[in-house]
């Protein structure tokens, strides 16, 4: 069994830079996978008139995985920075991790 956690973050596109500069400073953070992403349902106050109208609101995904020591460090520090910026994040347990080479 592996005490890694899957962390995921869902942010928007304008801190984009400021947020991937924390990623790669943070000594927890040995790597991250990130992807744009169209989010849907979220909550109509927070989507532009065409947003509205498409049905969907562009977002960045981040993925990193690390050990649960670790993963409230970098849930604080990302508070810490990014308040009320509407950042959405989920934790999921790693059961295996590992390299096919």
């Amino acid at each position: 069994m592996c005490n890694k956690v899957l962390l995921s973050i869902v942010i928007t596109p304008s801190i984009e830079d400021a947020f991937v500069d924390l990623l790669l400073e943070h000594d927890a953070v040995k790597g991250f996978t990130s992807v744009t992403v169209n989010g849907h349902g979220v909550s109509a106050h927070s989507l532009s008139p065409a947003e509205k109208v498409v049905g969907y609101q562009r977002q960045l995904l981040f993925q990193t995985y690390l050990s649960q020591q670790n993963v409230q460090e970098l849930i604080n520090s990302i508070k810490q920075h990014f308040s009320d910026s509407g950042i959405h994040y989920w934790l999921t347990p790693v059961i295996n991790t590992g390299q096919i080479i």
